[in-house]
């Protein structure tokens, strides 16, 4: 596999693909790429990766589950965040290569102003967007600037863990699903008895964790986690809408209280080669409280294209400038866009 991870490494790629009955595959510049010249992969093939890279406990939940999350050290400075699963009754593997250096918002080419939120005491900041568009990325960068400018204990939970910290300023302590705790609720209910400052969660993804997250930021912790939502409006009604209908007026307000904003990201081509993040930026104010109090999240997209001067921006409009300045193809801005309209008149402005 070595010579496949070298490959990927040159070619600046992001995902590696294994699959019995397949050639094997990479992820370039978000396009597959076969490897004409390699060999079909044989199940037996597939059979061995397997064993080499899950531990036995993992190949005895990949096939109970059928399905399984891992993470992987190929070789010093290259790690992977991995998912094996059955296809047809064969054996498929997907690995995302992480990249060993924690990169500053600056390197990301995203708006440094969004360490605002980590400098926060409490309150819950949410990074959203399809995968594989840099969400985990984004909030590594945050937890890294916390960890050198602030005296603080982090404790991140991770399914699995993806980049690794090393502590500075601040004590880092990474948690696994599975490996070091049972499941995001139970190990976020832990954090109130390990004096924790601020707490990464891999993923909010069921009501018992949400509703956990959200008793946290109210209890003078720093949430960051993800969603895999298309912009804030939709993560904020995501949120309130998995909470039984008696539940969601308290849910509005307490949402209102904690969030500190939302972040949406779409990793776009660029013209001069690789990818550049488009953002849309929410920073909760009086006006967006009163919006999720009230149930008038429709109203959100005006208030995000009224308050550039607070540093919220929509997404059609920081697509808008990155065609403008020569950093993305208008066509490829196109298949981003919330409104054609919106966009054509921010383009022309």
């Amino acid at each position: 596999m070595d010579k496949y991870v070298d490959l990927l490494v040159a070619q600046k790629g992001s995902d590696l693909h294994f699959s019995a009955g397949n050639l094997p595959a990479m992820r370039v510049d978000n396009k597959i790429i076969q490897m004409k010249g390699e060999k079909v992969i044989a199940q037996s093939d597939m059979e061995i990766l397997i064993k080499k890279v899950l531990s036995a406990e993992k190949q005895e939940q990949l096939y109970r589950e059928k399905q399984v999350d891992f993470s992987l050290e190929i070789k010093k400075g290259v790690r992977f965040r991995g998912n094996v699963f059955f296809q047809k009754g064969n054996l498929s593997m997907a690995l995302r290569l992480i990249s060993d250096k924690i990169k500053s918002l600056k390197e990301l080419n995203i708006p440094e102003s969004l360490y605002s939120f980590v400098e926060k005491k409490q309150g819950l900041f949410l990074v959203v967007g399809p995968n594989g568009n840099g969400k985990s990325t984004t909030l590594a960068a945050l937890v890294e600037y916390l960890n050198i400018n602030k005296q603080q204990h982090i404790i991140t939970l991770e399914d699995p863990i993806e980049y690794v910290y090393f502590s500075k300023q601040s004590l880092i302590e990474q948690r696994e699903i599975s490996l070091d705790a049972l499941n995001f609720k139970n190990s976020l209910k832990a954090c109130f008895r390990e004096d924790v400052d601020a707490i990464l969660v891999g993923e909010l993804r069921d009501l018992e964790t949400i509703s956990m997250a959200m008793t946290a930021a109210e209890t003078g912790h720093l949430i960051l986690g993800t969603l895999h939502t298309n912009d804030s409006v939709q993560t904020i009604d995501r949120i309130i809408d998995i909470f039984p209908p008696y539940q969601q007026n308290q849910i509005r307000c307490q949402l209102a209280n904690v969030l500190l904003g939302v972040v949406s990201q779409r990793l776009v081509r660029r013209n001069s080669g690789g990818r550049i993040p488009a953002m849309e930026i929410l920073i909760k104010n009086k006006a967006i409280e009163n919006l999720i109090r009230q149930n008038q999240t429709h109203q959100i997209p005006t208030v995000l294209e009224t308050s550039s001067e607070a540093g919220m921006i929509s997404t059609d409009r920081y697509l808008a400038e990155l065609v403008k300045s020569g950093e993305v193809d208008l066509e490829e801005s196109r298949q981003y866009v919330a409104d054609e309209n919106v966009f054509e008149m921010l383009l022309n402005n």
